[in-house]
């Protein structure tokens, strides 16, 4: 009976202490927050130089060295993430670029080559719209990155001499073999091509010591082009430093449907010896420089990776092994120098040269033919061709260019300008073109004797892939307007 009442208490107990228990309070999110933080953007400012030209005797330029130097230049066929993001990765690279500079100033090349592939794994993320001025800069970024990890790759390599301000002119047997070829089989092409350095010797050894180069370097458009500006090799070399499209890109030549700066005297001549000093800093002495401008720097280095040691007690050590054009150009350099220095010596009595290029500048924002301007002017129709080779259709572009005219003329060539017509170049002539199996844009410019670049933009190609049965617009070489697959 006693424990049929204790149980209704417990129960009763248990209910009172249940209800004065304290309840949890309610959870609230907190408000969200209205403002958002806005990240930065920043613009890569470009550079720029001006020439300057120079005195020499006078003698007269012979109007058919003019009408050969002006002849018409060579025609060439012509996931995305938000900008704010491309912006945000831009300035990312941009810090690690300058921390890699901090490095190699330094001397911690590994540090400064991380900092540099980081810089450009980041550029490979960004993909900023088409109309964005950030795809530029990207480019320019990149360009500039693969060029100071070549220069940090190199310096790994660096010989243990350096020697910036002569260049030994030795005499062994290579160099009086082509002594003999200047005095007899190319006596004329030597005596021809020193007439011609007078056009732009001045301006080369001026701007020479503004960068503290050798002057004798400035006789070597007489061996790569005989000092002519529109020379173009089996290579596709062009202009008096004999730049390929790409190498005078890295330099900054500019090079499109208009202009073609490979064949501008000055600018050819800047990173020309922009080239020439990296190379030096490669390799560390002129002569192995000399060779590399020929052949290219990685050429150069594999032979000397060849030999298993990290420096050169001589560039003559890598004479036999290097291309029989490359081992030949350097042995010519000197023997041409050589030859200037001391004509007598080597039975020479040089020619005078041709007097300096002059003239004054004057921009011109619309197209206009110059045969149109010359004839305006009472010039010859070569004369304007003459002093801007590197207008590709000896026409100014459609946008602002730096027109060179003789001496007191600019006034009247502005008055000249506003009387002609507004020149339009001609369109393109194109083929359609079918893919095949295993064909690539590479294969199918070489075929065309196009650029991928070209195939690119006539097709709107923004990669490199493609795929068999793919329709594209060629460059057009006359005959049928359509190659197909059985072509």
């Amino acid at each position: 009976m006693r424990k049929q009442t204790i149980a209704p208490i417990l129960l009763s107990l248990a209910l009172v202490l249940w209800s004065c228990a304290p309840k949890p309070a309610p959870q609230t999110a907190p408000p969200a927050s209205t403002t958002a933080a806005q990240p930065e953007t920043r613009a890569v400012q470009p550079r720029s130089d001006q020439p300057t030209p120079a005195k020499q005797p006078e003698t007269p330029v012979p109007l058919a060295e003019k009408r050969a130097a002006a002849e018409p230049p060579l025609p060439e066929a012509a996931g995305t993430a938000e900008n704010v993001d491309a912006a945000a990765l831009m300035e990312e690279a941009l810090a690690l670029c300058e921390e890699a500079q901090a490095a190699w100033e330094q001397g911690d090349l590994d540090r400064a080559v991380a900092a540099l592939d980081e810089a450009y794994a980041l550029l490979l993320r960004m993909t900023p719209p088409p109309e964005s001025p950030l795809c530029d800069e990207k480019n320019d970024l990149r360009l500039n990155i693969a060029k100071r990890i070549q220069t940090l790759h190199a310096a790994r390599l660096r010989p243990g001499r350096e020697n910036n301000k002569t260049i030994p002119l030795v005499e062994n047997r290579y160099v009086l073999a082509e002594i003999e070829s200047f005095k007899n089989r190319e006596r004329k092409f030597f005596e021809e091509s020193y007439m011609r350095s007078g056009l732009y010797r001045d301006m080369i050894l001026e701007e020479m010591r503004k960068a503290g180069l050798p002057e004798d370097l400035g006789w070597l458009p007489l061996i790569e082009s005989g000092f002519k500006i529109r020379a173009l090799s089996r290579a596709r070399a062009l202009g008096l430093w004999q730049f390929i499209a790409s190498t005078g890109s890295l330099y900054d030549l500019k090079r499109d449907r208009w202009v073609d700066e490979r064949m501008d005297p000055v600018k050819s001549t800047r990173a020309a010896i922009r080239y020439l000093s990296d190379l030096h800093t490669m390799f560390g002495d002129w002569t192995t420089a000399l060779a590399a401008y020929n052949c290219g720097e990685y050429r150069v280095q594999r032979v000397i990776n060849a030999q298993r040691i990290n420096y050169l007690d001589n560039f003559w050590d890598l004479f036999a092994m290097l291309p029989y054009e490359t081992a030949r150009f350097v042995p010519r350099f000197i023997a041409a120098v050589s030859i200037i220095k001391d004509p007598a010596k080597y039975g020479f009595n040089l020619p005078r040269p041709y007097p300096p290029l002059k003239f004054e500048t004057l921009s011109v924002g619309q197209p206009v033919k110059l045969s149109s301007l010359s004839t305006a002017l009472g010039l010859d129709p070569s004369e304007l061709a003459f002093l801007n080779p590197d207008l590709r259709y000896d026409a100014t572009p459609e946008y602002a260019y730096e027109l060179r005219v003789p001496p007191g003329s600019a006034e009247k060539t502005r008055e000249a300008l506003l009387g002609l017509p507004r020149w339009i170049p001609p369109e393109a002539t194109t083929s359609l073109y079918i893919v095949r199996r295993g064909d690539t844009l590479s294969s199918i410019a070489r075929k065309h004797r196009t650029s991928v670049a070209a195939l690119k933009r006539l097709n709107n190609i923004r990669g490199t892939l493609i795929h068999p049965g793919q329709r594209l617009k060629v460059p057009a070489r006359g005959g049928s307007s359509f190659v197909g697959a059985e072509d």
